[in-house]
C-alpha cells in the first residue's frame, strides 16, 4: 500500500476526531557507505525535516490525488537548508528510488523509500539529501542535512528512508 492509499484508508475509515492531532509525519534516515569490498565504512541513524511543501504534497494525496508520487532521492555537498527548505542547497546527485514499501504489523504506518549510488555515482563530500516528486526540480517531500560523509569512487551509498504517519 503507498501513502496515498494509507491517507484515504485513514480517511475513509472516519478515524477519531483527533485524528489531525495525532497526524504528524516523522522521518529518520540510516545511512551505509560501503567499501568496494562491502565492508562498512560508515553508518548513520538520523532524523529528518519534513519539508512545508511536504506537508502541503500529503494535503493534496489526501484531497485530491493529483499529486505526482515521490519517485527520487538525492544527496548533495551543500550547507544546511534550514528549517523550510525546498530544495537541496547543492545538488550533488539524484537517483530513481531504489524502493518504496509500507511497514507491516505494528509498522503498517511507516512508509520506507530507499535510494542506492553506485561505485562511481555521486562521489563527493556528502552533506545533505532529500526525497523529491521529478527526476529534476520537483517538490522536495523531506531533507536532511548532517556532517560529511565522503563517498569515494570506488564506495556505494545506501539511504533507507523511513517515514513514519501519525502516532507511533
Amino acid at each position: 500500500m503507498n501513502i496515498f492509499r494509507f491517507l484515504r484508508c485513514a480517511i475513509d475509515k472516519q478515524l477519531s476526531p483527533d485524528f489531525h492531532e495525532k497526524m504528524q509525519i516523522k522521518g529518520n534516515l540510516h545511512i551505509e557507505l560501503r567499501d568496494k569490498d562491502g565492508k562498512l565504512r560508515d553508518e548513520r541513524f538520523i532524523h529528518n525535516v519534513v519539508c512545508a511543501l511536504g506537508d502541503a504534497y500529503v494535503a493534496e494525496c489526501v484531497t485530491d490525488n493529483t499529486a505526482t508520487y515521490m519517485g527520487w532521492m538525492a544527496v548533495g555537498t551543500g550547507a544546511d537548508a534550514g528549517a523550510t527548505p525546498t530544495a537541496l542547497t547543492t545538488e550533488n546527485d539524484r537517483n530513481a528510488l531504489t524502493s518504496t514499501t509500507q511497514g507491516t504489523g505494528g509498522d503498517d504506518n511507516d512508509v520506507i523509500y530507499v535510494g542506492d549510488w553506485a561505485a562511481g555515482d555521486a562521489t563527493a563530500a556528502i552533506t545533505e539529501a532529500g526525497i523529491f516528486a521529478a527526476a529534476s526540480a520537483g517538490t522536495m517531500f523531506v531533507y536532511s542535512y548532517f556532517s560529511v560523509i565522503n563517498k569515494g569512487a570506488s564506495d556505494t551509498l545506501k539511504i533507507t528512508w523511513t517515514l513514519t504517519l501519525g502516532s507511533t
